[in-house]
């Protein structure tokens, strides 16, 4: 009788939550649906508005024509957008030239290392080792090894139970105290005994293939030093910022790095998913540990860094399309502006680095390509402050031309994120081009800019856990883990 109500309270308790769920998930996609038409309201009314009162924005443009002021304005910016335009075809002729490389038998696969360095990911990091075991790489060839640099909260703990589930096919270590994700890979790739290394970020998913796929260009193409995984955003249907970058992340790997990779000159391996030659590691290792700018230690950046060493080697850097990674991204404002200005503050950094040597007569064959891509952030770089200060300028002086041209421009240029996603995804989820294009120039234009001023800081920004997270992950561990799972200074689980 007692085991009948129980079942009755538990399929009540499911019920309810189910019940719940639906109601969750009607509210998300009511929100969605308002956000995106209140979108396109705000974008063609900007541009009806931008049509109608085209009277008053040429009596404007005739009165800066009559300075030198204004002159010299109208011609810095049409000849900023035509090499943006021109950068743009570019960059079409190099995607539409890209060819993935097919993957490779079991037997001419090589030796293959895959490093999961981990930081306060809790239990993400047991189901990146069960996706990265689950692969249909031969075993025998593979060798799994994830790093606990430190962590506050209960990875350690997640990844002794992927070891005791996995058994030996991971390897499992942990740093005496936090010392950074550079230095945990670089424990990683001193552990590793394979020919091809692979790095798989603590709180990312891989396909069953993605392994074999990545390990594939290092046996049919001798020049390839590195290459770059393409990744996807894994709670895109968690939260709103997940779901607008979403489109962002496959317009950036899908479009730019295949195009990138036509030049055997992609620009950055991303954290998330990268495979790399042995000896093109080793040749720079320690270099890459010792980097230092403005005389502090790097201690964001490793994977931009680890790419340009390599570039400068005379490898080629390549892309693998279908070798797909789905990670998280962050979910609130926050947490995201703290990710983009790291990424920011390396992009300048290995700019300035990337510059010492481009130039130069770094690989054989053609290298003007890789130079465009340079100089393409460089400009970048350079117009950030004369963007915000015209910015500035043109919101006091002329609100409404500036906030009607700014967002028709954004119609036209999100069109082409959009109609990239639609072609290769999904019409539906297209759409989120444009709140993103919106929410990043209103609210993250400041991200270059503030990069540049402070490019010496060296913080990761987004590690660390706050007090009540740490207290939240405590509660948790101890009350789903037995008591003598505690974090300890353990040499590795064979």
């Amino acid at each position: 009788m007692k085991g009948l109500q129980s079942t009755k309270a538990t399929t009540a308790s499911i019920s309810m939550d189910n019940f719940f769920g639906r109601i969750q998930k009607s509210i998300a996609n009511a929100s969605s649906s308002f956000i995106l038409i209140g979108t396109f309201v705000l974008l063609f009314g900007a541009a009806s508005m931008f049509y109608f009162l085209q009277p008053y924005f040429q009596e404007i443009h005739l009165e800066r024509m009559n300075t030198t002021w204004g002159i010299t304005l109208m011609i810095t910016g049409f000849s900023l957008l035509i090499i943006k335009i021109s950068f743009i075809i570019y960059i079409l002729v190099l995607y539409l030239r890209y060819k993935t490389i097919t993957p490779v038998s079991n037997e001419q696969l090589p030796l293959c290392t895959v490093i999961v360095p981990a930081y306060n990911e809790g239990e993400l990091v047991y189901k990146t080792l069960h996706s990265l075991a689950e692969s249909d790489y031969p075993q025998e060839k593979l060798q799994i090894i994830s790093i606990d640099d430190g962590s506050q909260d209960d990875t350690w703990q997640w990844m002794k139970k992927a070891k005791d589930e996995l058994g030996d096919r991971v390897a499992i270590y942990q740093q005496p105290e936090n010392k950074g994700k550079r230095h945990a890979l670089y424990r990683g790739f001193n552990l590793a005994t394979g020919d091809v290394f692979i790095t798989v970020d603590s709180d990312s998913i891989v396909k069953k293939d993605t392994l074999r796929i990545m390990a594939s260009p290092f046996v049919v193409n001798k020049d390839c030093g590195a290459v770059a995984g393409n990744v996807r955003v894994l709670n895109r249907d968690k939260a709103l910022i997940p779901r607008m970058l979403n489109v962002s992340f496959a317009f950036s790997f899908e479009f730019i790095r295949s195009a990138q990779s036509t030049l055997g000159s992609v620009l950055c391996t991303p954290g998330a998913l990268s495979a790399y030659r042995k000896e093109a590691v080793f040749n720079c290792l320690e270099a890459w540990i010792t980097q230092t700018f403005m005389g502090e230690v790097s201690k964001i950046g490793e994977d931009r860094a680890m790419t340009n060493m390599i570039l400068k080697q005379g490898y080629k850097v390549l892309f693998q399309r279908k070798a797909y990674v789905y990670t998280n991204i962050p979910e609130r404002y926050k947490n995201l502006y703290k990710m983009f200005i790291r990424w920011e503050r390396s992009n300048i950094r290995e700019n300035i680095a990337m510059s010492k040597f481009a130039f130069s007569n770094f690989r054989a064959g053609a290298k003007s390509g890789t130079r465009v891509l340079l100089l393409n952030q460089w400009l970048k770089m350079t117009m950030a402050y004369p963007a915000v200060l015209l910015m500035v300028f043109f919101i006091f002086t002329y609100p409404v031309l500036f906030f009607s041209a700014t967002l028709v421009s954004i119609l036209i240029f999100s069109s082409i994120q959009a109609l990239f996603y639609a072609k290769k995804h999904s019409v539906s989820e297209s759409l989120w081009a444009y709140p993103y294009s919106i929410f990043y120039a209103f609210t993250l234009f400041w991200i270059t800019p503030y990069a540049i001023a402070t490019a010496g800081r060296s913080g990761w920004l987004t590690r660390d856990l706050t007090k009540k997270e740490l207290e939240e992950q405590k509660v948790v561990a101890v009350s789903s883990n037995p008591p003598h799972f505690m974090p300890e200074l353990l040499e590795p689980i064979p």
